[in-house]
């Protein structure tokens, strides 16, 4: 997806820098004098109002909002320690328990954050175990992960290519693939929901290769009566159709209509037909033989890309130690970007390499269970003084077990934006209306205040409905943001969610507050300073596959 350009936003929205006061004196000063009358003591009218057209119960909603203080935002007052106290304008169960969904996963980027640094890279080695001669390697070519979350098929292709480069088109061996930087977890995707070929479930794996998933594109061509296929990437030895009939039904449910069968790993099939008023579509699928993708892509691009090998394609065996030579090594994207995409479009398995990556950079090799134990200490260092640590099971929210509170996610919103790693973090979330998970709240609600002036995360599983982040006020005042609802029903409270976050939005109006008096507009945007926001993708897939849900 690609976010509005900022300089054709400049009236709607502003950078966040500005939104905190740094270097925005005006800001500091005007806020000073707006009074201050404690947190409201119930939900707005409006909230409670669309929880009972939803069914659901007000005691299943936890919610935080804290003003922040931007005195404490001021250039150089950057901590590592407690955050500042709260400014706490509502609080209703905010120290309940809830499983927040893929809210966890801003727990897990802004530890990452702090704890390896916005630079931090991961570093994919090459390797030979034979002697270079004449284009010939006479031995075996080891590629040795090192958790990257993002390999996706160009940067693969482009690291086939410096090894062909650097003098290697033949292996007379086998291509020898190692993803033991991380201890082995469940490979099976379907323990979660039983959905084991929905993309988001795929898991962790020291050497992931393009999220394990297959992207099938549909080319409807009516003068021939047929729908073109095209699957990306490229896998050796999957037999694929090229092309399923065109039928005059309506979109509708397109997937279902193609009878897809994907239960034999070498060879999919279509037995419906696809129908001509779909136009152009991509579906999204997890290979359904998971230990088999990455030997099949590698093969089937090492040969595209003119190499050839007499062995195969295979995993490194279970205490199998080679004696190697260095090849060539390549670094991945920046943890900044790595961030921005977990969090914008809730990439579940990338979230999952993150976590596993706190523990392998400190013991050499990433288990869940270390990497808990990595966060806890972060946690009781950073917000232990304010707030109950989290229980976090692998780092993305995809969890029936992982449980936070409405206020600790708060002082994690908190400790955040006067951090050293604020920048990153906050661009890291959903623009409202703009980019990630919240662009389609422009869809739903095209007059809403939080349009450009929300950056947001937020989280979905079939019994929670999630949102936290930042809102802008029409006063330009700032509030942190966290509400999570946990109930059967919970997805029909999105428009309760809605209606608190535009209640922030006109500065939490209550009959105990005064109301913040307006400041002037934000400085216009211009194409040589732009205001910040962030075109991002997730590789090749389509984000609404690799997230929870989409908001």
């Amino acid at each position: 997806m690609t976010a509005n350009h900022p300089a054709k936003n400049a009236g709607r929205r502003r950078s966040w820098r500005a939104a905190v006061g740094l270097g925005c004196v005006t800001l500091l000063v005007l806020m000073s004098v707006t009074a201050w009358a404690g947190p409201a003591a119930e939900l707005p009218a409006s909230v409670r109002a669309a929880l009972a057209r939803s069914g659901v119960a007000e005691s299943a909603l936890s919610v935080s909002v804290e003003a922040i203080d931007p005195d404490a935002a001021r250039p150089g007052t950057r901590s590592t320690s407690a955050p500042p106290p709260a400014r706490t304008v509502l609080r209703w169960q905010a120290t309940e328990p809830r499983n927040p969904a893929s809210l966890m996963k801003l727990v897990t980027t802004f530890a990452a954050l702090e704890l390896l640094g916005p630079d931090f890279t991961w570093t994919n080695r090459v390797e030979t175990t034979g002697r270079v001669h004449d284009g010939v390697l006479d031995g075996n070519l080891v590629l040795r992960g090192s958790g990257d979350p993002k390999l996706v098929v160009e940067r693969l292709e482009a690291l086939l290519a410096e090894v062909r480069a650097a003098g290697i088109v033949q292996v007379r061996g086998d291509i020898v693939l190692d993803g033991r930087i991380f201890e082995p977890v469940d490979p099976n995707p379907a323990r979660f929901d039983d959905e084991p070929l929905r993309p988001y479930n795929a898991r962790p794996e020291g050497l992931l290769i393009n999220f394990k998933a297959v992207v099938y594109r549909f080319i409807p061509e009516p003068e021939r009566g047929r729908a073109r296929i095209d699957a990306q990437p490229p896998l050796a030895g999957v037999e694929l159709p090229e092309s399923v009939p065109l039928s005059t039904a309506p979109c509708g449910d397109w997937r279902a209509r193609l009878r897809a069968d994907f239960t034999d790993p070498d060879r999919v099939r279509f037995e419906g037909a696809y129908p001509l008023a779909c136009g152009v579509r991509e579906w999204p699928v997890a290979y359904p033989a998971p230990e088999r993708y990455a030997p099949r892509v590698v093969e089937a691009l090492w040969r595209a890309g003119g190499g050839t090998l007499t062995g195969r394609v295979r995993w490194i065996a279970p205490g199998e130690a080679p004696v190697t030579q260095p090849l060539l090594q390549a670094r991945s994207l920046p943890l900044a970007s790595i961030v921005a995409d977990i969090n914008k479009f809730s990439n579940n398995v990338m979230a999952q390499q993150l976590f596993l990556t706190l523990s392998a950079v400190e013991q050499g090799q990433g288990s869940f269970a270390a990497s808990r134990e990595r966060l806890r200490r972060w946690w009781q260092q950073r917000l232990g003084a304010v707030a109950e640590a989290p229980e976090i099971e692998n780092g993305s929210g995809l969890s029936r077990h992982a449980r936070l509170s409405a206020e600790a996610l708060a002082a994690v919103l908190r400790a955040a934006v006067h951090s050293a790693v604020a920048e990153p973090f906050i661009d890291s979330l959903g623009v409202a209306g703009i980019d990630g998970t919240v662009a389609r709240l422009r869809e739903r609600r095209p007059d809403s205040p939080l349009l450009g002036r929300a950056w947001l995360k937020t989280g979905s599983l079939r019994d929670v409905a999630a949102i936290a982040g930042y809102v802008r006020s029409a006063s330009d005042r700032l509030y942190a943001v966290v509400a999570i609802v946990n109930a059967p029903e919970a997805p029909a409270a999105r428009p309760a969610l809605d209606a608190l976050l535009e209640w922030v939005a006109q500065d939490a109006p209550s009959p105990g507050r005064t109301q913040a008096r307006a400041l002037p507009q934000p400085e216009p945007a211009t194409p040589d300073k732009p205001q910040a926001t962030k075109s991002m993708t997730a590789g090749n897939m389509p984000e609404e596959n690799l997230n929870d849900r989409s908001f």
